[in-house]
């Protein structure tokens, strides 16, 4: 059994969602989250328009920098056989590329076992 993670835009969760019922898998939990990725700052383009007096003060510059921001992300967790992976991965790309840095991440961990707490089943079973 594998856990699939996914972290994707705020807006592509409905298409997401929709895409990964029509491939046969239902069963996920979404959650909110903040994040961000490694995308650096280019401080020297904030600086330039301090001193040509664009910005009125240095605050509002931090502001607009992307080092202190987190961007608000939706994160996927679907729990599925060892053989649905690959196809649950493919599905989420297809929907999610738009080949543009923040398009999001999947991580795929393994899960030791599973258990439904209503009926004591565990294992795949319990999926």
């Amino acid at each position: 059994m594998k856990e699939i993670l996914a972290v994707i835009r705020m807006e592509m969760i409905n298409k997401t969602k929709e895409a990964l019922i029509n491939e046969g898998f239902s069963s996920l939990t979404c959650r909110k989250v903040l994040g961000r990725g490694k995308k650096k700052v280019d401080f020297a383009m904030i600086e330039d328009l301090i001193t040509e007096g664009d910005i009125t003060s240095p605050k509002i510059a931090e502001s607009m920098s992307e080092i202190h921001r987190l961007i608000p992300k939706r994160m996927l967790s679907i729990v599925v056989d060892d053989k649905d992976v690959q196809k649950i991965v493919e599905t989420i790309i297809s929907v999610n590329s738009k080949g543009k840095p923040g398009d999001g991440k999947i991580f795929v961990v393994p899960v030791l076992d599973v258990v439904r707490i209503r009926t004591g089943e565990t294992g795949e079973i319990a999926i």
